[in-house]
């Protein structure tokens, strides 16, 4: 039966720390050099109607991913069949009902952790970690977020463990392949303020969902520096580099100080992590871009500082070229790291070590 529309459809658009003197260690799994590629079923797979006009595309990377839940009852959702007739329902409603060229989501999930394509050419642009497809999942936030349809209704229940788990595993994959850092990952009511979306309890799940993507980007076990006000020294810098790279304006100067504080203050409650103002270890976790060839900005300009302390002779411009890419393997080699050239978890823990 085919459930009621819901209200969605109207719209346009276990980690365990110990503390030592100075730093935090971070006990996850084995070290990889990057997480799995989750079985991905495109548009062809679950018949897809043809977009009604063709598809946009950004001309631009996104910034953060959005979690959303359909509004859907909770059904099973028990073979992959049923799962392919939710992304159909929902692109049967923002076609005809919304008006949308396509569904308006990215990518959908199902109640038993089934993951499809949603809007056309999302997983192409996916897969080549390049240029996004403009969505219609946010007001204000379809050219720069991916969007992501969990089904089922989560405002007084949790998602099945194996949707939580896909989830996980796809938030990894785009994070990892478009160089985002686990901390952008948000609930669609943060953007915008007429919806529950993703319901109350998955919404409350998102800070854990954060740490979880975070240990599978780049799983092992890390050590990280516990900053806070007084300190001072290029791990600082490097802290304030990487605060500048999430849009937070601050002076880099390598000092501790109160406006370092309040910009770590700031991140730590959009992350929805414990407000201390000290950068200890979830808080370095969900701060870490993936950054590899062809990156640029302020988190390539720390990472290259950094590797400058390690016995590289790099000019910090920024710009993630061939001679980053070979400071970064040689580094990786040195200290025992799988050498495939990207600053991600573990290397930015070992580049924030002393020398």
């Amino acid at each position: 039966m085919t459930p009621a529309l819901p209200r969605r459809a109207f719209l346009a658009g276990a980690v365990a720390i110990g503390v030592g003197t100075g730093f935090e260690v971070l006990s996850v799994t084995p070290a990889h050099a990057a997480p799995g590629t989750p079985e991905i079923f495109d548009c062809t797979a679950w018949n897809a109607r043809p977009p009604t006009s063709a598809v946009s595309l950004a001309g631009n990377n996104p910034n953060k991913i959005l979690v959303h839940h359909t509004d859907f009852p909770n059904t099973p959702d028990a073979t992959q069949a049923d799962s392919f007739a939710i992304a159909k329902e929902i692109q049967d409603l923002h076609i005809d009902h919304n008006g949308w060229i396509d569904s308006g989501q990215h990518f959908t999930i199902s109640r038993s952790g089934v993951i499809m394509e949603g809007r056309h050419r999302s997983l192409e642009r996916l897969k080549a970690g390049s240029n996004m497809v403009v969505g219609a999942h946010c007001p204000g936030q379809n050219s720069s977020a991916i969007g992501i349809e969990n089904n089922g209704t989560y405002m007084t229940e949790a998602p099945p463990a194996v949707l939580y788990g896909a989830l996980t595993g796809m938030c990894a994959y785009i994070c990892w392949q478009y160089g985002l850092s686990a901390s952008e990952i948000y609930g669609h009511r943060d953007f915008l303020s007429t919806t529950d979306c993703p319901g109350d309890v998955l919404y409350g799940m998102l800070p854990q969902l954060r740490l979880d993507v975070a240990a599978e980007v780049d799983p092992g076990g890390r050590v990280w520096p516990s900053l806070g006000q007084g300190t001072d020294g290029e791990n600082v810098r490097a802290l304030q580099y990487l605060l500048t790279q999430t849009g937070r304006s601050l002076g880099v100067d390598g000092d501790f100080g109160p406006a370092t504080a309040s910009a770590v203050e700031d991140f730590q409650k959009a992350a929805g992590l414990t407000v201390d103002g000290v950068a200890g270890a979830t808080t370095w976790e969900l701060l870490v871009p993936p950054r590899r060839n062809g990156s640029s900005g302020a988190a390539v300009t720390a990472a290259q500082r950094l590797l400058n302390l390690h016995g590289s002779s790099l000019t910090a411009d920024g710009v993630f070229g061939s001679l980053t890419a070979s400071a970064v393997k040689a580094f990786q080699t040195a200290g025992g790291l799988p050498a495939d050239g990207v600053v991600a978890s573990n290397t930015w823990s070992r580049l924030l070590a002393t020398p």
